[in-house]
């Protein structure tokens, strides 16, 4: 098991703490999670706590809004064929879906592309342009892609076909020439939120348009995709995207579309309690896996269909689909880590290069990520497409994996993304150079504690601080993601109940105490097994860093500490 540092975050003012406390009527480490999230009054707390639609800005201070709500007007009144234009993830499928029912609801004759992840690859392509011409479209609004298609955009404009772009993504030095580029990143624009997903400017995109008609709150009803987007495409949980996200979870666990009803069914889970972690792990990745291995188009159909027939039979889809995806995951996975112990010097190479012909390209960035958590190294998983190697790439915290490309990019033949992820081709020949500059360039930027996974902890905390009245507060923190995350706790000499065990495939479960009259707590400690053989009871006390969940048994909820790490020490 990979030790890990455990690091304590500068705790906040005391004078401020004690004040907001008071005021608040909290507990001062409460009142401390607040300041450290920039809520240092009443005021502050209210809207962190009770966002309003009203607290979201005005989509017209986004550059080319005005350009872009008047094009697609004129498109809907002059019956133009609109086409909006998509990606295969979940940002990209909920924003088609998105525009495609708005434009719909609104009279228009709009259809939706999403391009073939393996056969297109990502983003507006000339081939599509094509296609879109002889299916008579005079307009497209391509939504969680465009930025970069300068000369797509071009090529459109040569076939008579306008364009409206947006995106989210960071532009590069050329902007295209579309009728509106809609990108709060874009250089000159002054709109006040620089991190919404895709389907966010879709959503501003559209309000825009219902302010125009006199029916701004139109857009409102697709609330819960936003939110789905969101909170899949790791956005950060603050400002308009905390708002936008819980808004859109209400609307969700409280009157579902009817695909996502059957999504979350066929995924064992019941509508009511859904929360953006749960979108990430459960509902994510049924609706990636038919992108990865097929046509995400039917994603799409599955947000926008009103049957609840067919929505059950496309769910069923997208969960057969995730099994295949899961299966090829693990054999993939499997595979690489037979690879890396004939490739990698383990004592010497702290970065992980791996190519394989018959990978799957559609999991290849899932294997990645899981060999960084397993090894804690930046890891690129390559498989071979058309003769040249093909993959992606995932990084550790504090180290630039798109810089390290850029110095790499005289052995590459393209790539792209950002400093946690990105994708990237080269000839096979140039795979061992790659693999060796990959990790001359690691071992100049990376140091040992570089390589050692942190735990950043919040705060230090008792056990017998979980209040029910705490519990409570704390869930109000939610939605948690990027910008606000769950809190992670620290308690000290904590008394193990009994030993541990294993459940699942090496998850680790026990009950804690701190004080011989407090109260009992549950802990489960998700791939943490380990322990579990280390861990005497008559023996050892422990020291534990956690997040606090919530379970249900018999009916009535409970919280359960879900453990992040675990340091033994003897009682004696």
């Amino acid at each position: 098991m990979l030790k890990k540092r455990w690091t304590l975050k500068e705790q906040a003012d005391e004078k401020l703490v004690l004040a907001l406390a008071d005021s608040l009527n909290i507990s001062n480490i409460l009142s401390n999670l607040l300041i450290k999230r920039n809520i240092t009054n009443f005021y502050e707390a209210k809207a962190f706590f009770r966002p309003t639609i009203e607290m979201l800005h005005d989509p017209f201070l986004m550059d080319g809004m005005e350009a872009a709500s008047k094009r697609v007007i004129k498109a809907i009144t002059g019956n133009e064929r609109i086409c909006v234009y998509g990606d295969y993830d979940v940002d990209g499928t909920c924003s088609a879906a998105l525009m495609t029912l708005f434009l719909a609801e609104l009279g228009a004759n709009v259809t939706t592309y999403i391009p073939n992840r393996i056969t297109e690859g990502y983003g507006i392509s000339n081939t599509s342009i094509d296609s879109l011409e002889a299916d008579g479209v005079n307009l497209i609004i391509s939504v969680d892609c465009g930025i970069t298609a300068v000369e797509e955009v071009a090529h459109a404009n040569s076939k008579g076909i306008d364009t409206i772009i947006c995106d989210h993504h960071k532009p590069k030095e050329v902007i295209p020439d579309a009728v509106a580029v809609l990108d709060a990143l874009k250089p000159g624009c002054d709109y006040p939120f620089k991190y919404l997903s895709g389907a966010g400017v879709a959503f501003k995109l559209a309000r825009a348009v219902g302010d125009r008609i006199g029916r701004i709150d139109m857009a409102l009803k697709y609330l819960d995709l936003v939110a789905l987007a969101g909170a899949a495409d790791i956005v950060p949980l603050v400002d308009e995207n905390r708002v936008l996200v819980k808004k859109g979870l209400d609307q969700i666990n409280n009157n579902p579309r009817p695909g996502l009803a059957a999504l979350m069914r066929s995924a064992r889970m019941e509508p009511g309690n859904l929360s953006a972690g749960q979108i990430v792990f459960t509902v994510a990745p049924r609706i990636n896996a038919v992108g990865r291995l097929g046509d995400a188009k039917r994603a799409v159909e599955l947000f926008m269909t009103s049957d609840h027939n067919e929505a059950k039979g496309l769910a069923e889809i997208l969960e057969s689909e995730n099994f295949e995806r899961r299966k090829i995951d693990e054999s993939t996975y499997s595979d690489a880590l037979a690879v890396a112990q004939e490739v990698v010097d383990f004592d010497n190479d702290p970065g992980i290069v791996l190519h394989g012909d018959n990978w799957h390209p559609g999991v290849i960035g899932i294997v990645a990520s899981r060999l960084v958590e397993k090894y804690y190294r930046p890891s690129v998983m390559l498989t071979t497409i058309d003769g040249v190697a093909k993959g992606s790439a995932r990084s550790i915290v504090g180290f630039n994996i798109y810089k390290a490309l850029h110095r790499c990019e005289d052995l590459l033949l393209q790539f792209g993304g950002h400093e946690a992820a990105a994708g990237l081709a080269l000839e096979i020949k140039n795979v061992p150079e790659f693999r060796k500059r990959f990790n001359e360039i690691l071992r100049e930027t990376l140091s040992e504690d570089d390589i050692l996974p942190e735990v950043n902890i919040d705060t230090k905390i008792s056990l017998s601080e979980i209040t029910p009245k705490f519990v409570r507060i704390l869930d109000q923190f939610a939605p948690f993601g990027p910008g606000n995350m769950r809190p992670v706790f620290m308690a000290e000499d904590v008394e193990v109940i009994y030993n541990p065990r294993i459940v699942g495939t090496n998850h680790l479960v026990t009950c804690v105490k701190q004080n011989a009259n407090d109260k009992i707590f549950d802990v489960i400690g998700f791939n943490l097994g380990a322990f579990a053989e280390e861990i005497d009871k008559d023996k050892n006390l422990v020291d534990i860093v956690f997040t606090i969940e919530k379970i249900v048994k018999e009916g009535k909820t409970y919280p359960q500490l879900r453990l992040k790490d675990i340091r033994i020490k003897s009682k004696f």
